[in-house]
């Protein structure tokens, strides 16, 4: 029987793999990945990065690069629409990976897909396999967890995710931008192609810790209460955007209730 690994690969810094992740890379025939076009290729080029660092013998195995199927991204989609052009893309994404099993991958074969960050958060490669067994191919799969963007964004900005006895929730900025949690007092945001952190510069009772490009030589950070540092960081996200022709980034915005309660340090880039 086939089987397929699903390997978290972190946030891009290739020292972030994990020895099981290592392992399973090395015991892996043919890895399988996308490609993203000219704008993201730097995403692809950290997974060979990887593969250069952590494989001793490029003989041992073949990479497989395949254009990833084009998505519908209209940022006025509303959800219905946004989950609808999401199942469309995954579907697609599973009749190609389907082919590619068939094609390239011997019946007891071992191929792996290198995820960004973990397979468990935010990513649909999981469900997208589910679909490919669905359609008739018969595989096992093996998932190694990775380190999560929220993880390496809490460690760059010296911090914790939850303060003493609370919870954090991780949420997108869809949701982000139908109103703020009330009830959470850190809230992780991940996917906010519009800094919809904005929407709330004017509330002085939150800080934000955000991140772009987290383990990679091109890492911008930023933190300080909200009111003070919205408007320079869409600045700089909105360049840093336009200069790449990509950006993922991630934050944590924390919200205090009580006065006097110790602030994020304003870390702003060339401070």
């Amino acid at each position: 029987m086939r089987t397929i690994h699903v390997i978290g690969i972190g946030a891009g810094d290739p020292r972030q793999l994990t020895l099981e992740a290592v392992e399973a890379m090395r015991g892996t025939e043919v890895f399988f990945v996308l490609d993203k076009g000219e704008e993201k290729s730097d995403l692809t080029a950290l997974r060979y990065g990887m593969l250069d660092a952590h494989l001793p013998d490029p003989g041992a195995y073949r990479v497989v690069g395949v254009p990833d199927p084009e998505r519908d991204r209209d940022r006025g989609a509303g959800r219905e629409r946004y989950a609808r052009a999401v199942d469309e893309w995954r579907a697609a994404r599973a009749a190609l990976f389907g082919r590619l099993f068939r094609s390239e991958l011997g019946e007891d074969g071992v191929g792996a897909l290198l995820v960004w960050g973990d397979p468990a958060l935010y990513d649909s490669t999981l469900g997208m396999l589910a679909e490919v067994r669905a359609g008739g191919i018969d595989f096992a799969t093996t998932v190694v967890p990775g380190v999560t963007a929220p993880a390496t964004l809490a460690a760059r900005h010296r911090t914790v995710l939850n303060r003493i006895g609370g919870a954090v929730q991780i949420t997108t900025g869809r949701r982000l931008a139908e109103g703020f949690p009330e009830e959470a007092d850190d809230v992780v945001v991940m996917l906010d192609a519009h800094t919809r952190f904005a929407a709330y510069a004017a509330r002085e009772d939150l800080d934000i810790y955000w991140g772009a490009y987290l383990g990679t030589p091109d890492e911008l950070l930023v933190s300080g209460p909200l009111s003070e540092v919205s408007a320079p960081l869409v600045r700089l996200r909105e360049e840093a955007r336009a200069r790449k022709g990509w950006i993922m980034d991630t934050y944590l915005l924390r919200r205090h209730r009580e006065a006097g309660a110790e602030r994020a340090p304003v870390v702003l880039p060339g401070n």
